[in-house]
């Protein structure tokens, strides 16, 4: 039974009692326990403030956003670099959750599964299933549209869609789970989120807070973030739908419409930062009390930093890319306006790796004439030939997979350069 006072955010001591099935488990991990449960505010008519320096730092990152995504096209084709950011963005939603992989590995997996392959790459099918559940989500909120529960559902759903957990798309935890400490029961856990009756409830509150433009949007995707992952609804690709969310509210805001600020890939560089930030929007007491104030306050300032450092590294970035097409054609020499040659060399950034007819889709060009560009592309070593899958053939561009992997391997290190300073997680390997 519980004694705390719902709606006020409390912490509840709960009995955990094994199932008879567990027999075969070690003895520590059959026995009954005493475990904390956290129960959230809900948000929707909860008073927030933002304390002056976050409030600040808030709109200096959101400045730097809407700077960043209204230039993009002076640089760079929109559509191209977008799909670059969003395929970093997904990359790093899933490095935070353990699921390590460099960028040619993955295109190469993701070349395959074109031919009709099923990719045989473990890692990289679930990687791609979270590009594929990032891809929906930015195309299916546009500015001023509702987030709804069911469209979390339906990123969920494609996230695991393919992996060995896809009886649980789409689904809304029907069971308790827990974060850290044993695998078989929430008795060491570090977390408890609140128990499967509250999930849908609280999403659907969550997604009505999403909907409401009180708050700056950035201070609103920061909340939201945490909320989503207090709640934990589903039972697993809970950080990755999270991370998603982010970039809904900022679509949804208008605040970035055509670039995805590759926000997951500092919060993963700032990993003990970004678990104490969350941790600290987990207060008990009073929404209006200075707990809960403190604790959001400090996540906010947090996230704002990830942002504005996200933004400034895929300017430089972008910079790299663009600076890289002007190589190119000094290489191949005149290339007409409005050929294939032309439109593909703009267009490439979206497909570092390629074949003739997704090239040709691509560009919106026939086979023959895209054939004829690829080729030319090969000759001036712009593309090399390579082996997607088992027998099929398709071409890499390995200056800008190159480029792609600094990138990573820059927001990787706490001084945006791993010559200076050292990656502080993981990162793909150079070459």
């Amino acid at each position: 039974m519980l004694t705390c006072n719902i709606p006020v955010a409390c912490y509840e001591i709960l009995r955990w009692e094994p199932a008879s099935s567990v027999g075969v488990l070690a003895r520590k991990d059959r026995r009954p326990c005493d475990y904390r449960v956290y129960f959230p505010d809900t948000l929707a008519d909860r008073p927030i403030m933002l304390d002056g320096s976050v409030a600040a730092d808030v709109a200096d990152a959101e400045s730097a956003i809407a700077r960043f995504d209204a230039r993009a096209r002076a640089l760079v084709d929109t559509e191209a670099f977008a799909c670059l950011l969003l395929r970093a963005e997904s990359v790093a939603s899933s490095r935070i959750e353990g699921l390590e992989i460099g960028a040619r590995r993955l295109l190469r997996a993701d070349a395959a599964r074109e031919f009709g392959e099923d990719p045989t790459d473990v890692t990289a099918v679930e990687v791609l299933g979270n590009i594929d559940a990032m891809r929906f989500g930015t195309q299916a909120i546009d500015e001023g549209d509702a987030i709804t529960v069911d469209v979390l559902l339906e990123i969920h759903r494609r996230l695991l869609a393919s992996t060995h957990l896809s009886a649980h798309a789409g689904k809304l935890r029907a069971t308790q789970n827990w974060i850290g400490g044993s695998s078989y029961n929430p008795c060491s856990a570090s977390f408890v989120p609140p128990p499967p009756d509250m999930v849908e409830p609280l999403l659907k509150d969550l997604c009505a807070f999403c909907n409401d433009d009180r708050l700056p949007p950035l201070a609103q995707a920061a909340i939201a973030h945490a909320q989503f992952e207090t709640v934990h609804p589903f039972v697993d690709g809970n950080g990755r739908v999270g991370r998603a969310l982010i970039h809904l509210i900022l679509r949804r805001r208008g605040l970035a419409t055509r670039t995805l600020p590759p926000i997951s890939l500092i919060l993963a560089t700032r990993a003990g930062d970004y678990v104490h930030g969350l941790t600290a929007t987990r207060y008990k007491g009073s929404p209006g009390g200075k707990a809960a104030r403190d604790g959001l306050n400090l996540w906010i300032g947090r996230f704002a930093s990830a942002a504005q450092r996200s933004v400034s590294d895929a300017t430089a970035f972008e910079a790299r890319v663009d600076a890289l097409e002007k190589i190119w054609r000094e290489r191949l020499g005149r290339v007409r306006r409005g050929s294939a040659t032309d439109i593909l060399l703009r267009r490439l950034p979206a497909l570092p790796i390629l074949t003739v007819n997704s090239a040709a889709a691509l560009i919106g060009r026939g086979f023959v004439a895209t054939n004829e560009a690829v080729g030319r592309l090969v000759k001036e070593k712009i593309l090399v030939s390579i082996r997607a899958g088992r027998r099929n053939r398709a071409f890499e561009a390995p200056e800008l997979i190159s480029a792609f992997t600094d990138f990573e391997r820059g927001l990787a290190s706490p001084m945006g350069n791993t010559h200076v300073a050292p990656p502080a997680r993981c990162v793909p390997r150079r070459g």
